[in-house]
């Protein structure tokens, strides 16, 4: 019963376990946080580009319509 006791003590397999899923949640956050900076980004440069677009037509000067 000693010997059962002192092996589980020694025992540092799920210490481990934890420390690793530790890490795995915590790349799982820098990339939900990346991926969210990464898109917000774009979408103001999306934005940025679609006014340049609609306003570039809106001068109506020099095209074929007569």
């Amino acid at each position: 019963m000693q010997s059962l006791l002192k092996r589980f003590k020694n025992d540092e397999s799920g210490a481990t376990a934890i420390e690793y899923g530790l890490i795995a949640a915590l790349i799982g956050v820098v990339i939900i946080v990346g991926a969210g900076q990464v898109g917000t980004a774009l979408n103001a440069k999306f934005t940025s580009i679609a006014g340049s677009v609609s306003g570039a037509g809106a001068g109506g000067g020099g095209g074929d319509d007569e």
